[in-house]
């Protein structure tokens, strides 16, 4: 009896990882979603010798947007240097320029798909830049990690 329940589950076994490796659930969803839809990688755009540091602050109710907007910036080449929560939410997301650099928040907001640049000088925070994600700022689809 122990003999024959053996080569049940070698039978079984020798017929699903076929099935399993001709039907992978994941392979759709490693290029970004569904079919056909690709997760576009982010080229830098902050020159090399350039180091522009921001904070990026979530002012929506949605949890780890600021989480996903710092892996987003860092990939264009921005330095996040912190994140966190906005005191208040807001609908539209808005790059806060802290310094004389407009061109700086110009260059954040293509990086993040477009949002409103406001110079907002304020040499006490030590950073160039202050995105507040609205509740319009959408994340890329992020390519599946197991």
């Amino acid at each position: 009896m122990k003999l024959r329940g053996r080569w049940i589950a070698l039978g079984l076994g020798l017929l699903l990882v076929p099935l399993g490796l001709w039907f992978q659930p994941w392979k759709s969803a490693a290029v970004g979603g569904s079919e056909g839809e690709r997760v576009v990688p982010a080229e830098r755009i902050v020159p090399d010798s350039t180091r522009i540091r921001v904070e990026v602050l979530n002012a929506t109710g949605v949890r780890g947007l600021a989480r996903r907007a710092t892996t987003r910036l860092r990939d264009f080449g921005f330095d996040v240097v912190s994140s966190g929560n906005a005191p208040a939410r807001l609908d539209s997301t808005t790059v806060l320029v802290r310094t004389d650099r407009m061109d700086w928040g110009t260059l954040a907001a293509k990086a993040l798909g477009g949002a409103r640049v406001e110079a907002r000088p304020d040499t006490s925070r030590y950073v160039d830049l202050t995105i507040l994600l609205g509740a319009d700022w959408r994340p890329p689809r992020e390519p599946f990690d197991p």
